[in-house]
């Protein structure tokens, strides 16, 4: 099967994001934005329409909820009288930290077919890892929105019990790899190097390290073995990162952002 309608309410940068990996499978694409402008803009770069949230709700058979968590619930009840009343079947999908499948299915009013995913925003240029799960998703139903998003990056179906978890890793992660480019790029930069090359060679780095991690399958802390070589500069280097607490600081972070994603479900 293929859906074959789908819409996107809200197009900031993650639904942009999302949006544009679509456009590259299909132009049946219907976008909605608070801001209308936005969402016309993106229509006229992806060559889709622009359209109202209520023309998404009732004629997309994929219908993304891109909104903030707090916005969520005035959206679905926007959305509930048009989600009725179809007698077609449709699949909503979320992508709400702190959401529930089940916090979806009461805002929305009923027990309808839901995807949830936590991407992230490598996803705007095919890197992304996005994770989810779904209830009363059809397999062919998982298939086909898998195939019809495979553009935006690796995906990875997830028990929701554990989607929290993976969010503070791969959905916060972007912003905390971020400072840790800069901050190499800022010490290339101290000891006398160009601006661009240190970012370039910063970026570069952890572009091939992780690539190591993924196609080796080696453990991380024995490629770290593998490079630092006994008296030399490599090991000084990781005894500054352990002397100034950076594996206990990477691990505060994931937890801080996993204990706020947890708290959002229950506000």
């Amino acid at each position: 099967m293929a859906f074959q309608n789908i819409g996107f309410l809200g197009c900031g940068n993650m639904g942009g994001a999302l949006a544009r990996a679509c456009a590259k499978r299909t132009k049946h694409i219907l976008l909605s934005n608070r801001t209308p402008a936005k969402a016309e803009a993106l229509a006229a770069e992806l060559g889709c329409q622009a359209a109202g949230n209520r023309d998404v709700a009732q004629q997309c058979d994929l219908i993304f909820l891109g909104v903030k968590p707090q916005m969520m619930s005035a959206l679905l009840a926007e959305l509930a009288p048009g989600l009725k009343a179809r007698q077609d079947r449709f699949v909503l999908v979320s992508m709400a930290a702190g959401l529930t499948i089940e916090t979806i299915r009461a805002m929305a009013g009923d027990d309808y077919p839901v995807i949830r995913i936590m991407p992230n925003t490598p996803a705007a240029i095919g890197e992304g890892m996005i994770l989810y799960c779904a209830e009363g998703v059809m397999p062919e139903e998982k298939t086909a929105f898998v195939d019809v998003m495979q553009a935006a990056g690796s995906f990875d179906e997830l028990g929701e019990n554990l989607i929290d978890a993976g969010s503070a890793v791969s959905g916060c992660g972007p912003a905390f790899v971020y400072p840790f480019i800069e901050a190499m790029a800022d010490g290339a930069v101290a000891c006398g190097l160009p601006r661009a090359k240190a970012q370039l060679y910063a970026a570069q780095t952890l572009v091939g390290a992780a690539r190591l991690v993924l196609e080796s399958g080696d453990h991380p802390g024995a490629l770290k073995d593998a490079v630092c070589s006994p008296g030399g500069s490599t090991i000084q280097g990781v005894r500054a990162l352990e002397q100034n607490g950076f594996r206990s600081a990477v691990m505060e972070t994931v937890i801080a952002a996993y204990e706020k994603t947890a708290a959002l479900g229950k506000q």
